[in-house]
């Protein structure tokens, strides 16, 4: 009998909070699919690369949240650093590249919605032989209204270009 009561009292209904204060304006961002695999292309490939990334959120906010993300060294073995500007461009969905600034790319989510986007990749055709690679990481963004962070299976893509 103890044992039955005890099984029981240990399955009792509990209210929890659906969320704490301090997680109410705290953003993720990610790749999707939520790997940090490797991307391989060649490098006269015309079409835009898209790398679809996804904005997680539970609320609709009065300001817009801002997702970065920067170019940061490869850490793929047998390849030289790919440059930006000659193997590579960040452009917009048209094509125009898209210049960074302090070093940052951004990616507006209007109201701080739950939504997707994309990072667009201009391949250059430059002759220089062997492949370069590049990595394109979120980046954690912290404002004095919000914070977007990144999730670590799914905050970096790696680029090997052939």
């Amino acid at each position: 009998m103890a044992l039955l009561v005890g099984v029981l009292s240990a399955c009792e209904k509990r209210d929890y909070l659906l969320g704490l204060p301090e997680y109410d304006h705290h953003y993720y961002i990610a790749y999707v699919p939520y790997t940090n695999a490797q991307v391989t292309v060649n490098k006269n490939q015309a079409a835009l690369l898209k790398f679809p990334v996804s904005f997680n959120s539970s609320f609709t906010r009065s300001y817009d949240a801002v997702a970065q993300y920067v170019l940061t060294p490869a850490t793929i073995a047998g390849t030289g650093a790919a440059v930006l500007g000659a193997d590579f461009n960040v452009v917009d969905k048209n094509g125009a590249v898209i210049n960074p600034v302090n070093g940052k790319y951004s990616i507006v989510f209007p109201k701080a919605e739950k939504a997707r986007d994309t990072i667009y990749i201009k391949l250059l055709n430059n002759q220089v032989p062997g492949a370069r690679s590049v990595n394109i990481d979120l980046i954690e963004n912290v404002t004095s209204e919000y914070r977007v962070d990144t999730m670590s299976v799914a905050f970096r893509r790696p680029l090997r270009i052939n």
